[in-house]
């Protein structure tokens, strides 16, 4: 025993003080590496931030930013998310222009950047952003008019709870020729025109789009899929809200859709029915946090299969299995309701 009392962290190999350093916040990261030189340089360790998460960190301002930056962010780089400042009450600049040219610089390999409550409407376009981006998220922030000019790298675009975004952004998204995702939520000034003008063919469309997600709770929004001939190479598709009946009504528009989920709504066994009769060439179908609404069980209704928490729709399972032998049904979290009208 006296033996083991003696050794301390230095007899550790490098990689298990890195893995055991892993498990720490950016925070905690930092005060380690206060404590001696060998911390200091395994904190500096590139494996420990590949993905950094500063969105719990409430006092992050620009001086933070510079000083990770100089210090331990670098060619390791994957996945930064950032909390801004346009709900707290320390007003200034939170992403400048120069941090985010340093940023892009130094962070050659940085492949997703998610902003939430982020001020943007002091940046010019999103050309200052890293060119290594292939995903950029963006939560309840604030964008200029120009700001979706140009993005020839982005693949994944999120828009999540942006009030500022509006028709004259989403049409200026047919300038981003790597597009392929797109996922609107919640956006109050996208408007059924803005949504019809997207749709190929034309000249300022998102041609090249394979998977959108619309989840809002406007109808108008939901009616706008089924406004022309449907939409040329789209593959999959992801709505949720409380108005998702209508947007149903367009899916046999929708001749190239593969893969369909509807997440946090209420539908019924025949909407769903009435809707994917014509997808041929869906493989999966998913229903995540669905209500499903059926009419109450008459004392002579004896064939209709029990539901139970696991299955709460199991006549539907059987409908579908029917009538889309090759297309895969899940249920995630979702319940019934009885209608006693």
């Amino acid at each position: 025993m006296d033996a083991v009392r003696c050794y301390t962290l230095d007899f550790f190999p490098e990689n298990i003080l890195i893995d055991i350093l892993s498990y720490l916040s950016v925070r905690e990261l930092v005060r380690n590496s206060r404590v001696c030189r060998r911390w200091k340089q395994l904190v500096k360790d590139q494996r420990l931030w590949r993905a950094v998460d500063l969105s719990t960190w409430k006092r992050v301002t620009s001086r933070v930013l510079w000083a990770l930056l100089r210090q331990y962010l670098g060619h390791g780089l994957r996945l930064l998310r950032l909390r801004g400042l346009l709900l707290s009450a320390r007003a200034g600049v939170f992403l400048s222009e120069s941090w985010l040219r340093a940023l892009g610089s130094k962070c050659p390999r940085l492949r997703r950047l998610v902003l939430i409550h982020t001020d943007l409407r002091g940046l010019p376009s999103c050309r200052l952003l890293p060119l290594s981006l292939q995903a950029l998220e963006l939560h309840f922030c604030e964008v200029p008019a120009g700001f979706f000019c140009e993005g020839d790298g982005v693949e994944t675009l999120v828009l999540d709870s942006v009030p500022s975004f509006s028709d004259q952004h989403l049409r200026s998204l047919s300038a981003w020729r790597g597009l392929t995702r797109l996922e609107l939520r919640d956006l109050i000034r996208v408007t059924v025109a803005g949504l019809k003008s997207c749709v190929p063919p034309g000249a300022h469309t998102l041609a090249r789009l394979t998977h959108l997600e619309l989840e809002t709770g406007s109808r108008t929004q939901m009616v706008a899929l089924g406004l022309g001939e449907g939409w040329p190479g789209l593959e999959r598709l992801s709505l949720g809200g409380k108005e998702v009946g209508p947007g149903l009504l367009s899916l046999g528009r929708l001749q190239d859709l593969r893969s369909l989920r509807l997440r946090t709504c209420r539908l019924t066994q025949m909407m769903v029915l009435r809707s994917c009769r014509c997808l041929t060439r869906l493989r999966q179908l998913e229903f995540i946090e669905v209500e499903f609404v059926e009419d109450e069980v008459r004392s002579d209704e004896t064939d209709r299969p029990p539901a139970s928490d696991d299955d709460p729709a199991p006549s539907l399972r059987r409908a579908l299995r029917s009538m889309l032998p090759a297309c895969a049904t899940h249920f995630s979290r979702c319940t019934r309701a009885v209608n006693k009208d």
